[in-house]
């Protein structure tokens, strides 16, 4: 059987001058200089003491560099390649699970990978990129003292490539992926786009993903195609590199293809003069009518596939001319064996519902270190997906639903368990279910639904800042729900299937374009208001008036116009740190509950672990306009502020 290494080697044989990789602002790499620069990463990475199954983490940004050193660690080694932009807490979850023996970045970067290696003890490897601008050419560098180990190459059976797939566990699972499974997936896809050594395909996808690395990456090179080498997805370029490198082809996830079509609209001269043999989708479902757009606009049949981590990428896929593309279907089982079987793991007839299970030499023999895993998602060497689907009687199976409560996110797969224990390690967080949200270009975004503690007082913003600094940006929930309690089931447990229709939440992109209508005319006078001192053309009933941008001088403007038309007396502008939305604030002009606690002291941000700041009152004797120094201040400065006494005054405080 062959190894990756040797599959490299048999192309670079057979077309040594062949061109291999290309990049912007790159020159060309030829199979064989492409094969030299992998035997020549290998050597010296056991001449730093790293030998067979040895799991060495990659952290880089897109590009040809990425690229080569891929294919040079899984020749050698394990390759578990790393989100760039994982923070440090992050890097030091998966640097440990992974039990990595090094760790490759570019030190010029500054990623905070660096820091938390030294931190854990793993040696850490600077690569220099090539000064000549070789594409995937680069030194690899590493001053400590080592014992060096004999060179020798990677196997069919030995893992290649460790990756990480969310699960409905709080805990990532380890998906270990063979040589045979790679290049068995890396076949599929080859065999099903028909590529051949005069395609080249554009790659936009990131290669920390299954979808990047084996969909575009290792389905071009072991076709002995050309591969466009692209730095990630850049609208503005995507064009211009069309024009340079003249590609037969891309893959992309649905929310990379709506911006791709715009941009392609307006270029239709030179998508008519390079045009493209297809376009593929996969990692999130393709609407149909986006998919229709797509082939008008580019006059190229795109094709939809079905792929998952555990299946090193490929399991179904529609079909190239004169096969058949049914818009709403994932395609044909391309590669491994595909079932559905309902809950008594029985396989169920065409037209019925149920799990989508796949086998095949391209699926993961198990996950790694998780028996409880591997005995639930196995049956009788069947993987369960976790997704709900049918085959309609073509054989071309419909995914319907999905079982596990995975978000997919543009293809990004977000486990909200992960992010319900960062969010619950806030001390004003008193429950939280984390759940996914429709939305119109990314497929899904993330929502939270969160019960305070009793007393606390916090807001969507500081909840989203805290979650930033322990989160990538893309698993930070977008839209925070306030919620004096969590929807449950029959059984008493919070569900997050089916919550956000639930909430009655559509479409979202961000937490501030979320929009509730008021009901009643105190939530529209008030939205009304709102709208017009903010400068906005709506405001939401939910909508948070500091997340909106307001601040103490337009809380006043609005507390004016609030008073007058409810004849309300004294309005302290501290009311906004307790009923910060139209819909809270309604319910106290309704109830006339605005008298605050009587304490001049108050909680404009009291969690976090650094000293506390007090910060007097000016001379107006208010303090919302703190506000804005408690936001800079970030989420671990606990803030308060000293309201001047005798401010309230009235019946009515």
């Amino acid at each position: 059987m062959s190894s990756i290494y040797s599959t490299i080697k048999e192309q670079a044989e057979k077309e040594y001058s062949k061109i291999a990789l290309y990049a912007p602002d790159y020159n060309p790499c030829t199979y064989g200089e492409l094969i030299t620069n992998i035997e020549a990463t290998a050597n010296k990475l056991n001449s730093y003491g790293i030998k067979r199954k040895d799991r060495v983490a990659v952290v880089l940004p897109d590009g040809p560099e990425m690229v080569t050193l891929f294919l040079s660690v899984v020749s050698c080694a394990t390759c578990a390649p790393l989100n760039p932009r994982y923070k440090e807490e992050e890097y030091e979850f998966y640097l440990n699970d992974l039990n990595a023996k090094a760790v490759i970045t570019q030190f010029s970067l500054d990623n905070p990978v660096i820091k938390t290696a030294n931190k854990l003890g793993i040696r850490l490897i600077d690569l220099v990129p090539d000064p000549s601008h070789k594409a995937g050419s680069f030194k690899l560098e590493y001053t400590e003292e080592t014992t060096p180990v004999k060179q020798e190459y990677a196997v069919a059976t030995d893992t290649a490539l460790v990756l990480h797939t969310s699960g409905t566990t709080s805990r990532p699972k380890i998906v270990p992926l063979t040589h045979k499974n790679l290049l068995a997936s890396a076949n599929n896809i080859r065999t099903t786009l028909r590529l051949t050594q005069g395609d080249k395909c554009l790659n936009i996808m990131p290669l920390f993903h299954i979808h990047g690395l084996i969909g575009a990456l290792l389905s071009s090179i072991t076709s002995g195609a050309g591969i466009i080498c692209s730095p990630g997805l850049n609208i503005d370029k995507f064009i211009d590199w069309v024009n340079e490198f003249h590609p037969t082809w891309y893959s992309a996830v649905p929310t990379m293809h709506y911006a791709i079509l715009t941009k392609a609209k307006e270029n239709r001269d030179i998508i008519k003069k390079y045009p493209l043999r297809f376009i593929r989708s996969s990692s999130a479902a393709l609407p149909s009518q986006l998919m229709n757009e797509i082939e008008t606009v580019f006059d190229a049949p795109v094709i939809e596939s079905y792929g998952m981590t555990e299946a090193s990428h490929q399991m179904t896929s529609n079909q190239l001319p004169p096969g058949i593309r049914k818009p709403g279907s994932v395609g044909l089982p391309a590669g491994p064996e595909v079932g559905i079987m309902d809950e008594d793991n029985k396989f169920l007839a065409i037209g019925e519902k149920g799990e989508v299970v796949i086998k095949g030499p391209n699926v993961t023999l198990g996950y790694e270190n998780n028996e409880e895993a591997n005995r639930k998602s196995f049956t009788n060497g069947w993987f369960h997906t976790g997704d709900e689907g049918y085959f309609d009687e073509d054989g071309y199976l419909f995914l319907t639903d999905r079982i596990k409560e995975i978000i997919n996110r543009g293809g990004e797969k977000i486990s909200p368990r992960e992010i319900d224990e960062v969010l619950l390690s806030h001390p004003a967080v008193a429950q939280v279910v984390t759940f996914a949200v429709p939305h119109k270009t990314l497929g899904e975004e993330v929502a939270a639904a969160i019960v305070l503690e009793s007393g606390a007082i916090c807001d969507e913003w500081s909840i989203q800042e805290y979650a930033h600094e322990r989160l990538a940006d893309y698993k930070v929930p977008k839209t925070i729900l306030f919620m004096d309690s969590i929807p449950k089931g029959p059984t008493g447990k919070m569900k997050r299937i089916g919550l956000a229709e639930k909430l009655g939440l559509t479409e979202t992109s961000t937490n501030l374009d979320k929009y509730e209508s008021p009901v009643g005319e105190i939530e529209e006078y008030l939205a009304k208001v709102w709208s017009q001192i903010l400068g906005l053309e709506r405001v939401g009933a939910t909508s948070n008036y500091f997340a909106l941008g307001g601040d103490s001088i337009k809380a006043g403007q609005i507390l004016g116009r609030i008073s007058e038309k409810y004849g309300l007396m004294s309005i302290p502008l501290v009311i906004f740190l307790y009923s910060p939305t139209v819909r809270e604030m309604a319910k106290r002009i309704d109830k006339k509950q605005l008298k605050l606690p009587p304490a001049s002291l108050v909680a404009i941000h009291p969690q976090g672990k650094n000293v506390p700041l007090y910060f007097v009152h000016a001379c107006d004797g208010e303090i919302l306009f703190l506000t804005n120094l408690a936001k800079e201040l970030g989420e671990e400065q606990p803030f308060y502020g000293l309201r001047a006494s005798g401010l309230d005054v009235g019946e009515i405080l």
